[in-house]
């Protein structure tokens, strides 16, 4: 395994640790998980408690993912999906931005991951 795959690897692994421990959080702190998304949403609401436990299981599900193809040791399958999953940082900065959130999780927290995320990316899909 080349230098460019290894670091490729880590920051893959970073990045599915990353998104699993979020997802949780959506699941055991939801309140403190959507403050962190840059959108505060009313839980006092039917439902909205619903939509929080989606995003958490479908974060975790994102990270296995990822682990999953790192065990498989499937190095281009791993960039093509980190590219195709960047769309999720980049469409998560828009609907803060749209729907008033912090501007600086939107292009800090979001807008961060999704460069890391091309990084990766990039890594992955030029390594030998």
């Amino acid at each position: 395994m080349t230098i460019t795959t290894t670091v490729g690897y880590v920051l893959a692994g970073i990045l599915a640790a990353a998104i699993i421990f979020i997802g949780a959080r959506f699941l055991v702190a939801p309140r403190v998980a959507a403050a962190g998304y840059g959108v505060l949403p009313d839980l006092d609401q039917p439902g909205a408690g619903a939509y929080l436990s989606v995003k958490g299981i479908r974060d975790i599900a994102t990270g296995l993912f990822v682990i999953i193809l790192m065990i498989a040791g499937a190095t281009h399958l791993i960039g093509w999906v980190m590219l195709a999953a960047t769309i999720i940082p980049l469409a998560d900065a828009a609907i803060v931005l749209r729907h008033g959130g912090a501007k600086s999780i939107a292009r800090g927290v979001h807008g961060g991951t999704a460069a890391v995320m091309l990084v990766t990316t990039a890594l992955l899909l030029l390594s030998s």
